[in-house]
């Protein structure tokens, strides 16, 4: 059988895209992550609010962001703009599940469609699409990594301009909108962070599996 050139481009895409929807959900869906910042931040003492009335506002806001529940801060104040945030915020997350649900699914299907020998992918300067796909997406994350850390804050106002393009209602009033409070700057720096290490994780178990797999 033929290798093919155009299964092996689809399963480098697919793999990538799998790793980085992957590494962006686990800090949306492990909550765990958030609460045992409540202390590391010292949440309580900053804010005057218990550490139960700070994770009912957490695990509101979540349960609006990805179970499409009633949106809510717990005994946090909020506003419409506020909660019009946080619905663009949903739809990114059902975008990046989305993302997730579809290369999982392509990257099962090529598997087994190789496994079966059905098809063979073409190793571009003789590695596989997991070789590149760990090349292409830890690149990238370490050449964004290596502009953030240069500064954060501009990266974070960056992001912003990009992904809610024309809109300011992610400027929350702590007045109006109590959850900026409990969700400072310095907690969405440290998912940045956990998306990095998951997603470099990744990466490099990609990497070393077709090294290993070349080297037999």
């Amino acid at each position: 059988m033929r290798p093919s050139k155009c299964a092996a481009l689809v399963c480098i895409v697919a793999l990538a895209g799998l790793i980085l929807s992957f590494s962006i959900a686990v800090p949306i869906l492990l909550r765990p992550f958030y609460y045992v910042q409540i202390d590391a931040l010292d949440l309580p003492e900053r804010t005057g609010w218990s550490e139960e009335t700070i994770r009912e506002a957490y695990d509101e806001v979540l349960d609006f962001c990805v179970l499409g529940k009633p949106f809510g801060t717990g005994q946090l104040a909020w506003s419409e703009s506020g909660r019009s945030h946080f619905a663009d915020v949903r739809g990114l997350f059902l975008l990046d599940f989305a993302v997730l649900g579809v290369t999982g699914v392509a990257v099962l299907l090529l598997l087994a469609l190789r496994l079966t020998k059905k098809l063979s992918f073409h190793r571009f300067l003789g590695r596989g699409p997991g070789f590149w796909a760990g090349i292409t997406a830890g690149g990238l994350v370490l050449v964004i990594a290596g502009l953030a850390a240069l500064d954060f804050q501009r990266a974070f106002v960056v992001f912003h301009a990009i992904f809610f393009p024309g809109k300011d209602n992610w400027i929350f009033d702590p007045a109006t909108d109590q959850i900026i409070l409990v969700m400072p700057e310095i907690f969405f720096r440290n998912c940045a962070i956990l998306i990095g290490v998951v997603l470099l994780t990744c990466c490099v178990g990609l990497v070393l599996a077709d090294l290993l797999r070349q080297r037999k």
